[in-house]
């Protein structure tokens, strides 16, 4: 390996495959390494023998589930939201030639012990179950306001400025109730707490009218997925690097990442040869997390942890109008917590299962020393369990941006249930890496009926 890269790319989750994909595209020579036989590392798919070998080592899977090959099952839950940040990268770079995009089938929130969807539109307001007549009439006038805001024509304004005025402002200038506050900032502006309701009210508006018009762009739901599952998304920009000149090795461990005198990024060792580049990229589990790194250096830190729980159903999650897929938020005040519950929901619809079975993945923020009891408001919403796999995740952040030595550490997976704060970590890395802002084109995205 004496060949010298621009940058090496360590890890091939979601974040790190698009990043060596643009970088790719930009030119740069790009070697990725990954410690895995299989891509996608923390966002992989796997099928039910990496499942079992994942989570049940000394079990072989149950004949009941049907063939290994059918299944394609996310480690970790999220969906595309169809006008978002992801679909715009996915778009620009062409890597949808790679994938088929399925429409998810139902946005659910939980309220009141009961599941109901997820109205998105004045008319679907007015026949909400979520609200009565009068709150209807309330959240109707608060949406068409949303609707018809224009940034230049005060007259749309009704005295409110977005900028300085808080969502608090906002929810009280129309008198909407508590109840509806939760699925206007947990299920449509998809908050994980709130904390947002404080705060300015431009990023909450900027949300609904991305939720909104990813709502009208498909129909159903604001949501898109994958067939195959979310591991094709991370193998379609390592085949996009691929096509660009970038070099894969899989199953490669890394011995070493190493630094100069002055702790600057010269290379990586993997099988006692080391590799040299300008610039490192990684997620956290490369560098230490949360360990102490060469010379005692902290690169990663703790922020917290998630659960999840993986289960496989033989039915749809009742409530659901028998969807084959659909993702239902438990707003956090519902339960009495401080973070909201998610379930996400696919199918053998979806080529990630085989037929009839469901795969449900129900995630949140540890807040206790119990986390599995902090998911059941969410297990107890699901019907019978066939099969249940559990993980708790830290979250690691990087301590410091990278510019000063070379090495760009990528975020943990949050529990949001989209891509969006994943694409920010990819512009945010990407401008520390290039010092240029990643700029994208327009372009639509074709989803199968």
């Amino acid at each position: 390996m004496d060949e010298e890269y621009d940058v090496i790319v360590l890890g091939t989750g979601l974040t790190e495959c698009i990043l060596s994909g643009l970088l790719s595209v930009e030119g740069k020579k790009v070697l990725h390494m990954d410690r895995n036989d299989y891509y996608g590392g923390d966002s992989a798919s796997l099928n039910l023998t990496q499942l079992y070998r994942k989570f049940r080592p000394d079990q072989a899977p149950p004949t009941a589930l049907g063939r290994d090959r059918d299944y394609a099952v996310d480690l970790v839950p999220k969906f595309i939201i169809a006008s978002g940040e992801l679909t715009k990268i996915l778009v620009h770079t062409d890597v949808t030639r790679y994938l088929e995009f399925k429409q998810i089938a139902g946005s659910f929130v939980y309220r009141d012990g009961r599941i109901s969807k997820v109205p998105s539109t004045e008319m679907e307001a007015v026949r909400s179950p979520l609200m009565g007549l009068f709150e209807k009439r309330r959240a109707k006038k608060f949406f068409e306001f949303l609707q018809g805001w224009k940034d230049e024509d005060p007259t749309t304004h009704q005295g409110i400025n977005l900028d300085k005025d808080s969502m608090k402002t906002v929810y009280e200038k129309f008198g909407l109730e508590p109840g509806t506050q939760d699925f206007i900032g947990h299920a449509m502006a998809l908050y994980l707490d709130d904390d947002y309701i404080t705060k300015p009210a431009r990023p909450t508006y900027d949300r609904i009218i991305l939720y909104t018009s990813s709502m009208a762009r498909y129909g159903k739901s604001p949501y898109i997925y994958p067939l195959y599952g979310l591991g094709e998304l991370p193998q379609s920009f390592a085949r996009l690097s691929a096509i660009y000149g970038g070099t894969y090795m899989l199953d490669k461990q890394i011995d070493a990442i190493v630094t100069d005198a002055d702790g600057k990024f010269v290379g990586v060792t993997s099988g006692g040869e080391t590799v040299k580049a300008k610039q490192v990229i990684g997620d956290p589990s490369y560098f230490g997390a949360g360990k102490d790194g060469e010379g005692g250096k902290v690169r990663v830190l703790e922020e917290g942890k998630v659960v999840r729980a993986i289960c496989l159903l033989k039915h749809p999650i009742p409530g659901t109008d028998d969807s084959d897929s659909c993702q239902i938020i438990i707003p956090q005040n519902q339960v009495g917590r401080r973070n909201d519950i998610y379930i996400a929901t696919v199918s053998s619809t979806h080529n990630v299962c085989a037929k009839d079975v469901f795969v449900a993945i129900v995630s949140t923020i540890v807040e206790t020393d119990k986390p599995e009891l902090e998911i059941a408001p969410g297990l107890n919403l699901l019907g019978p369990i066939h099969e249940k796999f559990v993980t708790i995740t830290p979250l690691y952040t990087p301590t410091s941006t990278g510019t000063s030595d070379n090495i760009f550490i990528t975020r943990s997976y949050d529990a949001t249930s989209h891509f969006e704060t994943v694409v920010e970590d990819v512009q945010d890395v990407f401008k520390r890496v290039t010092g240029t802002d990643l700029v994208l084109k327009k372009r639509e995205v074709e989803v199968t009926e």
